[in-house]
């Protein structure tokens, strides 16, 4: 891991404390992935919301957590 994927981690922990973040190096599936520590409302999902988010940067996870906040925002949450 890079300095620079160390700063991000970090921030994106400070930002969305709600999320485990790992790195998996498997062929063919995204590398960082964001995992929720705790389980989404029904309405929540039907919003569009995810339990996991997976990109294959820590720029793309990122940007997709910031998606994601946008969606349970609208959902209320």
């Amino acid at each position: 891991m890079t300095d620079d994927d160390r700063r991000l981690i970090d921030l994106l922990i400070s930002t969305h404390p709600g999320w485990r973040y790992e790195y998996l190096h498997l062929p063919g599936l995204p590398r960082w992935w964001a995992i929720r520590y705790e389980p989404l409302r029904p309405d929540q999902r039907r919003a569009g919301a995810r339990d996991v988010l997976g990109r294959t940067t820590l720029r793309r996870l990122a940007r997709a957590l910031a998606r994601h906040d946008e969606i349970l925002h609208r959902s209320r949450y």
